[in-house]
């Protein structure tokens, strides 16, 4: 049986096959607002190559948000569908966790434009910060106050290098109770807002 992967938060598309908690295929790239154009074909294109067909299919897993309005949207629509269709479990993450180191604690990091940053901050299983907005003065201020937690994400547009992780590899990490989803049509986005 295998698992179904897929992250479009950000400027990359990613899709994945797991099977046995292992990672068997994935296409990954970088896709920046032309995710909706490529997702199901890429997904199409991972179960032909692999010959799985939907009855192999017993668990979809995405991120949530906070990220690309519109990634986000198409990552969780097709989650969506797929666990409804095939009336298997739907596990959702947020984006900002899958980008974490799970050997340290993690400031996760990804680009909100206008001078912000989506961040959200973890130690393991704990959230120490929940996934929020920040200026990046703010955020370039929390990361030097604390020099024990590793960043993570692609941060050179604050001046740092981060901690790149596999992040179809800590989707398939992140499919626990804890990110199952009890009512699959329920399941919403995680859109951040503030006062811009």
């Amino acid at each position: 049986m295998y698992s179904i992967l897929i992250d479009t938060s950000d400027k990359y598309l990613s899709v994945g096959l797991a099977s046995d908690g292992k990672i068997v295929d994935s296409i990954s790239y970088e896709c920046w607002q032309r995710q909706s154009e490529f997702l199901i074909q890429d997904l199409d294109k991972l179960l032909k190559n692999n010959n799985v067909t939907r009855n192999d299919i017993e668990a979809v897993c995405a991120s949530k948000g906070p990220g690309s309005y519109t990634g986000i949207r198409i990552a969780l629509t097709v989650a969506k569908v797929m666990a409804f269709a095939i009336n298997c479990p739907l596990y959702l993450t947020s984006s900002l966790e899958v980008l974490k180191d799970f050997s340290t604690p993690s400031i996760c990091v990804v680009n909100a434009r206008s001078k912000r940053s989506y961040v959200g901050v973890y130690d393991g299983e704990k959230t120490i910060l929940e996934d929020t907005i920040m200026e990046n003065k703010d955020l370039l201020e929390y990361v030097a106050a604390h020099p024990e937690y590793k960043v993570c994400g692609e941060v050179s547009y604050l001046g740092l290098e981060g901690y790149q992780a596999n992040v179809l590899e800590s989707l398939n990490q992140l499919m626990n109770d804890r990110n199952r989803v009890e009512d699959v049509l329920a399941a919403k986005p995680v859109y951040l807002k503030d006062n811009y």
